[in-house]
C-alpha cells in the first residue's frame, strides 16, 4: 500500500500528474484542485495517495491533502460513484464545501460536479450524512453551534443567496451566522435579510 509520495513534479495532464521519486515516475490520477495546488513542474511535491486495485489494473490517486483523500474514500464507497466521478466532485468542491453540502443535505451543490445527476447527488448526501455529521469545526456553522437543516427556511435562504451570486461556502456561512443570531424559528425573509448583512461585512 502506497500512502504518500514525496518527490519532484515531472509533468501534469488534464486529470493526472507524474511524480518522480528517486528516478521512478509514478502516474497519479488527481482532481483539478490538487493539480493546481502542486505548483510548477520541477518543484518538490508531496501527495497523499490511494491505491485502487482492480482485476485488470492498479492505479494510484493523488491528493494535495489527507482531507481530500479521505473524502475520495468516502465518495467511492457510495454506489454509483467511481474514481472518475469522485475526482469530478473534488474538482468542483473543496473538502469543507463538500462537508457542508452533505451536512446540510444540499443536493444541488453536489450536483454541480460534472457527471453527477440529481439522483446520484441525493444518494451521496443521504449515504454520507450520518458519516460526516455536522459542518466542519471552525466553520461558521460549527461556530454558531447550529447544524444546518436539510430543508426549511435555512436551506431556502442559502439557495436565495446563491441565486444572488454568492459562492456556496459564503452563502452557507452567512445563513448559519444569521440563524445563530435570530434562532431557528426565523422567517425566510428575515433570515435572508440578516444573512445578506452578514455576508456584506
Amino acid at each position: 500500500m502506497i500512502a504518500k509520495l514525496k518527490g519532484r513534479l515531472d509533468s501534469t495532464g488534464l486529470d493526472h500528474a507524474v511524480i518522480d521519486v528517486g528516478g521512478v515516475g509514478y502516474l497519479v490520477g488527481a482532481s483539478s484542485r490538487t493539480l493546481s495546488a502542486l505548483g510548477p513542474v520541477g518543484e518538490a511535491v508531496t501527495v497523499h495517495t490511494e491505491m485502487l486495485v482492480a482485476e485488470d489494473s492498479i492505479r494510484l490517486m493523488g491528493f494535495a491533502s489527507a482531507e481530500e483523500r479521505d473524502w475520495f474514500r468516502l465518495l467511492t464507497h457510495v454506489q454509483g460513484v467511481g474514481a472518475r466521478v469522485a475526482l469530478a466532485i473534488l474538482s468542483a468542491l473543496e473538502p469543507a464545501e463538500l462537508h457542508r453540502a452533505v451536512a446540510m443535505g444540499d443536493k444541488a451543490m453536489v450536483a454541480r460536479a460534472n457527471g453527477v445527476g440529481p439522483k446520484l447527488a441525493e444518494r451521496i448526501v443521504r449515504e454520507l450524512k450520518d458519516k460526516v455529521g455536522v459542518a466542519p469545526a471552525g466553520s461558521a456553522v460549527a461556530a454558531g453551534m447550529v447544524a444546518m437543516p436539510v430543508g426549511g427556511n435555512a436551506a431556502d435562504a442559502v439557495s436565495a443567496l446563491q441565486n444572488l451570486g454568492f459562492r456556496p461556502a459564503e452563502a452557507s456561512a452567512a445563513v448559519a451566522a444569521a440563524e445563530a443570531e435570530v434562532g431557528e424559528g426565523a422567517t425566510l425573509d428575515a433570515l435572508v435579510r440578516l444573512a445578506l448583512r452578514k455576508a456584506a461585512k
